[in-house]
């Protein structure tokens, strides 16, 4: 079996990530031991929290230092398992980082099922960003039929299954997107009620004003920053708020501070929540969440974009059009053929 390839950091970035902080290697095929499975990665998922854990920050959870592997979450194919229920053939998601062949323990692999969905989505809507919207909405932010929900970054892979779960809930939804295509699509084609062009709007307060006149009830974060504020200054009396990401400073150079309003009045005066959410804490209720979605996306209640390129050596430069928000839905790398397309 030839080698086996892997993307490393070759050094910290400063400011917004480049090809060059990463290298590619060449290393020997890993052989599975008892317990494990190898697995070829066929699909590379890639996210905004990646640029955290390449930036020697203090997280919750470990960073990648120069010279690891960076981290992932991947759908492949089991090629050889050992002391475990896996089969080879058998098509798995897990954290198998940016590789092209993986070795881990069993208990760490997902099994899928390719007659469910196209396994891609395992990365997707079926996978860590289905679940953060899921949970993230309905158990932290706990929407009412009624309510006005406004979420960023609404094209993306979290934002689009936010917007259209609370669709389903029977909330007003305003989603907030980069571009003229990104909010044809969230209001077109995944059912919002308005879409407003962060990049366009030259008053974003007043164009958000018009989006939701009455105010919001709901906003789901995965931006920060001045969008952030901007949303802020609209809540209503018992306004929650979620934190899910902040992908507008994670570039922020050393001694670039977020600084923006101070938000501490409006929550006092509308009596109003606001909380962070790491989806690792709902790992033991992901069999929930993954069979209502399914279920509405059997249904056709939930649509989903997926956004791919192709080549494990293409991955840097994916991570830095996240960051850029160039992608056009959940962002996959094709390391290897999919045989069930």
């Amino acid at each position: 079996m030839s080698d086996a390839k892997q993307i490393v950091l070759a050094q910290r970035p400063q400011g917004m990530p480049q090809p060059s902080d990463f290298r590619v290697e060449s290393v020997a095929m890993p052989k599975p031991e008892y317990g494990q499975a190898l697995v070829r990665v066929i699909y590379l998922s890639i996210d905004p929290y990646m640029r955290g854990r390449i930036s020697g920050a203090v997280s919750y959870a470990k960073g990648v230092d120069p010279g690891d592997v960076m981290v992932g979450g991947c759908v492949g194919q089991v090629v050889e398992a050992k002391g475990s229920s896996l089969k080879p053939g058998d098509f798995v998601e897990g954290p198998m980082g940016w590789r092209s062949h993986v070795v881990l323990p069993a208990n760490l692999l997902r099994k899928l099922d390719p007659a469910l969905a196209p396994i891609s989505t395992a990365n997707g809507v079926l996978g860590m960003p289905g679940m953060t919207a899921y949970f993230a909405l309905l158990d932290v932010c706990q929407p009412r039929a009624g309510d006005t929900v406004v979420v960023s970054a609404a094209s993306g892979a979290v934002g689009q299954v936010v917007g259209q779960i609370a669709k389903i809930g029977g909330c007003r939804v305003v989603g907030i997107a980069g571009g003229v295509r990104k909010c044809a699509f969230v209001r077109d084609e995944l059912g919002f009620d308005a879409a407003v062009d962060y990049k366009v709007e030259k008053d974003l307060g007043a164009a958000l004003k018009a989006a939701a006149p009455n105010g919001v009830d709901i906003y789901f974060d995965n931006v920060g920053g001045a969008i952030h504020d901007t949303v802020m200054t609209q809540i209503r009396l018992n306004a929650r708020i979620v934190v899910c990401g902040t992908i507008s400073t994670y570039n922020n150079k050393p001694g670039e501070e977020d600084v923006g309003p101070r938000q501490l009045r409006r929550l006092l005066v509308n009596r109003a929540r606001i909380q962070g959410f790491l989806v690792w804490d709902y790992n033991h209720r992901y069999p929930e969440g993954l069979a209502r979605i399914a279920a509405w996306v059997k249904e056709g209640r939930i649509k989903y974009r997926e956004d791919f390129v192709d080549g494990l050596e293409k991955a840097p430069d994916a991570l830095v059009g996240v960051l850029e928000g160039r992608n056009f839905g959940k962002m996959n790398v094709r390391v290897s053929a999919d045989p069930t397309r």
